[in-house]
């Protein structure tokens, strides 16, 4: 259970070797010992990530996850359970690709669209059906500010992202009467792995200081948080361009 002061016994990670995702079990594990299950595919990086919570006092196991494939999820998310309740589950798994590639190739569509949503309702679902049956919970989803109003520019992960984060924000409102909480989070551009070799975006993030935010809001109970906020006032706006000049934007 999560104590009084919004520390949380146990975390499952979904997408174990998530930069943002690992910096979220690092904020809360600097507050209070911490139980964590890391969902990823077997990979040195996964590894790496076993080490680097361990070494700062988790109690980590791993459990196989691929979103690719949705059939497999409800046992994953049946053995991520397997040791008692998870307070806090982060949905922090996705693809990003190459924006003006992913358009042209059918099957690297297909397989974006299937991690970014289909995996993403896939794991919602089952997970929902095990918050429920525990009454309590929380969900923190990584979405992003790309979800908001899709561009031409990366049009394909935005529309994946897009379906994201309406999925969350419905689960939340699904699962408000049964104790549990779904906190959606959109970052900005995030320097992370993934998005190593990109130039910079204007209020660039840190996998950190979206961590910070993003349990900044689970404690709150909010249901929707921008990181950083000010996207907020920005996405507001850019949502009420009209067409003709929204596509002459340098965005």
């Amino acid at each position: 259970m999560i104590d009084a002061v919004g520390n949380p016994q146990s975390l499952l990670l979904l997408g174990g070797t998530s930069d943002i995702g690992l910096a979220i079990a690092e904020r809360y594990l600097a507050d209070s010992p911490l139980r964590i299950v890391l969902a990823a595919r077997p990979s040195a990086r996964l590894d790496a990530a076993y080490e680097r919570l361990s070494a700062a006092g988790a109690d980590v196991s791993t459990v196989d996850f691929d979103a690719s494939y949705p059939g497999s999820h409800p046992s994953v998310i049946e053995k991520a359970f397997s040791d008692g309740d998870i307070d806090v589950t982060v949905v922090a798994f996705g693809l990003l690709g190459d924006a003006e590639e992913l358009w042209q190739d059918h099957g690297k569509a297909v397989e974006l669209a299937t991690v970014n949503y289909t995996a993403a309702v896939s794991v919602g679902v089952a997970l929902a059906d095990k918050l429920k049956k525990q009454g309590h919970g929380s969900v923190i989803a990584l979405s992003s500010v790309a979800g908001e109003r899709v561009r031409r520019s990366n049009f394909m992960y935005g529309s994946s992202k897009a379906g994201f984060d309406g999925f969350y924000l419905g689960l939340g409102e699904a699962l408000a009467d049964h104790g549990v909480k779904v906190t959606v989070v959109r970052p900005g551009h995030v320097k992370t792995k993934m998005t190593e070799g990109m130039k910079d975006a204007p209020l660039a993030q840190t996998a950190e200081q979206v961590a910070e935010i993003a349990v900044d809001a689970q404690r709150k109970g909010k249901e929707l948080v921008w990181a950083p906020p000010p996207f907020r006032f920005i996405m507001s706006a850019l949502r009420h361009v009209p067409r003709p000049i929204f596509r002459k934007l340098p965005i």
